[in-house]
């Protein structure tokens, strides 16, 4: 067995609806710029064209019903109601809900001297996430998505209307990088983003899975 110079952190894993047993999570992608209406909001040209991929680290997870703390060095926190396909042995394992926040006012910064977006993506507390539905119990091709701020809706648009699909990203992801079981693929937002501050409940939803919950403390 091996040692350790000191303990190691404890594994990230995310509850399976109907299971005992919990999905450990080992990396996960994100894909930005993939539905029409949320690439016009942003100013951007919705030609299709290569998928934009980015990555998280697991320890950015967060379960539902958690209070978050507002994140540091940022004025300008963006919501991104997003489907999350759950990678396993086999191919997709599972299906839940994310939230992908951005510090926005860092991503502008970045976008602007043609730097990364690290700092405004791969941040503590970055990826809300719902409990696990198993992949063959749910059928999502026009399944609707929604997100709600203090039980207003603010974002939502349909699965169907993604640019690339979930069999396309997963074939892009497995061509150019190391796609294995345990990760997490957040499949893009629709449009509507916008900011949240302190005090904010954030509640994302897609039809036939668990919905997510978060709040800002």
């Amino acid at each position: 067995m091996s040692k350790f110079a000191f303990p190691p952190a404890d594994p990230v894993s995310l509850p399976i609806i109907g299971m005992d047993a919990r999905f450990p999570v080992r990396r996960i992608y994100c894909v930005g710029k993939n539905y029409a209406d949320h690439v016009k909001e942003m100013g951007e040209d919705v030609k299709r064209s290569e998928p934009v991929f980015f990555t998280k680290a697991a320890e950015t997870i967060v379960h539902s019903d958690s209070n978050i703390p507002y994140p540091p060095n940022t004025k300008d926190v963006h919501y991104e109601v997003e489907l999350v396909v759950a990678i396993g042995p086999d191919g997709i394992y599972a299906y839940g809900v994310g939230i992908d926040l951005t510090r926005r006012d860092l991503q502008a910064l970045a976008k602007s001297k043609g730097g990364p977006w690290a700092r405004a993506k791969n941040f503590h507390y970055s990826a809300p996430c719902s409990a696990l539905t198993p992949a063959g119990r749910i059928h999502l091709e026009t399944a609707k998505i929604v997100l709600r701020k203090n039980g207003e809706i603010v974002q939502h648009g349909c699965l169907s209307h993604m640019i690339w699909s979930v069999d396309e990203i997963i074939s892009r992801l497995k061509t150019d990088m190391d796609l294995q079981a345990g990760d997490l693929i957040y499949t893009g937002t629709p449009a509507g983003v916008g900011p949240a501050k302190i005090g904010d409940e954030l509640s994302g939803g897609i039809e036939g899975l668990e919905r997510i919950t978060v709040r800002f403390i």
